[in-house]
């Protein structure tokens, strides 16, 4: 896939915009929370590998304190409901992210596959992905290991690689309105407590 899907574009653009314009208020909120609670400025920017293996900013609410480098009790909420996730908007309205696809990771994964495992890197990486469906409760899963970067680089990672390269293969707008109904369920459930 060289060109990238219109009706895909459109989604992007459309909801995401959408979603910065509803979500502005709750933004400024919990940029502010997080400034409190993290120490100013509340945003967290890291660089990830992007379609095609380059490299672009991606955008988070703070979650760790900024000297003791400690997940408090509100980073923890945040990353639980994933509202850390919300700046995210505006990498998608940049073009650099997409509401679906595969989790932004940084550089040494995603840009070093091979073969066709790269086609992977045909999709912009998305806020929500089946992989990270999956692996939501990822760093639970990595805390019970012996050895948790060799778990992730030998199980977590080519699981993920693989169920990306399964929704590459199966691109469809019906596939994407799926994934993303399945998201707010998620979302929901975890805001109810269930």
């Amino acid at each position: 896939m060289k060109k990238y899907p219109v009706w895909k574009s459109v989604m992007d653009y459309g909801i995401s915009f959408v979603a910065a314009v509803v979500f502005l208020p709750l933004f400024f909120v919990l940029f502010i929370l997080a400034s409190a609670d993290t120490g100013f400025p509340g945003i967290f920017t890291q660089e990830r590998v992007g379609r095609f293996g380059n490299m672009f900013t991606v955008f988070k609410f703070k979650t760790y304190h900024s000297v003791t480098h400690q997940k408090s009790s509100f980073g923890k909420w945040m990353r639980r409901t994933k509202l850390d996730e919300l700046p995210q908007l505006f990498n998608i309205l940049k073009g650099e992210m997409s509401f679906i696809g595969p989790r932004p990771d940084i550089k040494g994964y995603y840009d070093t596959l091979e073969g066709d495992d790269r086609e992977v890197l045909n999709l912009k990486p998305g806020l929500i992905s089946e992989a990270g469906f999956k692996y939501k409760n990822e760093d639970q899963i990595l805390s019970r290991q012996k050895n948790p970067l060799e778990y992730n680089d030998k199980v977590l990672f080519p699981d993920k690689v693989k169920m990306n390269l399964e929704y590459y293969k199966n691109l469809s707008l019906k596939n994407d309105l799926k994934l993303i109904l399945k998201a707010f369920g998620i979302f929901f459930n975890l805001k109810s407590g269930k």
